[in-house]
């Protein structure tokens, strides 16, 4: 075993054993019940993090779940363990990085983040499964997405303001034949991998308007976030 397969687990183990709440910068109210939008889970994982594919299989299994927005984020920091992942990006990294700012919590992976406000580890289903149960997304902005356009109604923003983000992802399934590294000889099937999320603007409780033209690729489905700044709640969501 690798000292960083070693610091990986142990990271796991300490995860596994507290929610995180929020920390520095955000203090999360309890939000409204929003029966209406979907609950926004994000997985942040790496291709070449031997404890990863348990939670991508967690994430895969709830992918068609209509009451759940399930995206999947590749990041880098573990490209130098001889395999370098074919998904991520920096600005994936950069993501999860700002989570762990806000939540208070460690970098590692795998990672799940709950609608901006909690994080677990997600290898384990059952506990997945009763965070998603549990999880009350906020209704602070109503977000409307129709073919070109995305629309934000009035509602309670936050004094720093917050972002409007557009994600294009896939929800077909992509199988991934590694070949070096912590998985080699494995082939991994990942679902709904972001493929770009691009910033639109901000929302400050004013109603906006954004252009959202429809992705060059057919296949990829195209979804809106709310968001506080700097890795903060989730306060409206909405998917084509």
């Amino acid at each position: 075993m690798t000292r960083t397969t070693m610091r990986r687990l142990a990271w796991i183990a300490l995860a596994a054993g507290a929610t995180l709440a929020a920390g520095a910068g955000w203090a999360l109210s309890t939000p409204s019940a929003a029966p209406n939008r979907p609950v926004v889970l994000e997985l942040f994982q790496s291709q070449g993090c031997s404890s990863c594919p348990p939670a991508n299989a967690n994430l895969n299994a709830i992918a068609d779940r209509s009451e759940v927005l399930a995206l999947s984020f590749g990041v880098t920091y573990w490209d130098q363990l001889g395999w370098k992942d074919t998904f991520a990006t920096q600005a994936n990294t950069d993501r999860q990085r700002a989570y762990a700012r806000a939540l208070g919590a460690q970098l590692g992976t795998p990672q799940m983040v709950v609608e901006g406000r909690q994080a677990l580890v997600g290898i384990d289903a059952r506990e997945l499964d009763v965070t998603l149960r549990r999880a009350r997304p906020a209704v602070d902005a109503a977000v409307s997405l129709s073919a070109g356009r995305v629309e934000i109604g009035a509602g309670r923003a936050p004094r720093a303001g917050a972002d409007v983000w557009l994600a294009r992802y896939d929800p077909r399934v992509r199988q991934v034949a590694i070949q070096r590294g912590e998985n080699s000889g494995k082939t991994l099937p990942h679902r709904d991998v972001v493929v770009t999320l691009t910033r639109l603007g901000a929302w400050t409780g004013a109603p906006v308007s954004f252009a959202a033209p429809p992705p060059a690729d057919p296949a990829l489905r195209t979804a809106v976030l709310v968001q506080g700044k700097d890795g903060g709640p989730i306060l409206g969501a909405a998917r084509l």
